[in-house]
């Protein structure tokens, strides 16, 4: 059964859909943009406080889902300047352990707001 999971310590949807879906031990979350919680400002200082910001808020639907960044699976990377791709790598190698999740990494022409990163995943939980 399709199960919705949400919580207010990452940002709200922008649009008609969820922040996560849960099926069986598979939770699947939506794009992440680095939206600080509550305040719907973003966090864009710098690419790398974009990048945390995003992973923190991945990181807060993984806990509400009852897992953490280390249970995410597939991670699908947006960017909107492929030159980011090391500063990304650099920032995962800081955030994730290993093994790392499998990996996509996109360029785009353009993300919502002008982002320069957006982030999906897919990760699994006890259950």
């Amino acid at each position: 059964m399709k199960k919705p999971i949400s919580t207010n310590k990452a940002p709200a949807a922008i649009g008609p859909y969820s922040q996560a879906i849960q099926w069986g031990d598979v939770v699947f979350i939506s794009g992440q943009v680095a939206f600080i919680p509550g305040s719907g400002e973003l966090n864009n200082n710098t690419f790398e406080d974009e990048v945390n910001q995003v992973i923190d808020n991945l990181d807060a639907i993984c806990k509400e889902a009852g897992g953490g960044l280390d249970n995410i699976l597939k991670l699908s990377i947006f960017l909107t300047d492929l030159s980011n791709f090391d500063a990304v790598n650099n920032l995962m190698k800081e955030r994730f352990s290993e093994p790392f999740p499998a990996r996509s990494t996109i360029e785009v022409s353009r993300l919502p707001k002008d982002v320069n990163i957006e982030m999906d995943a897919i990760l699994s939980i006890e259950i």
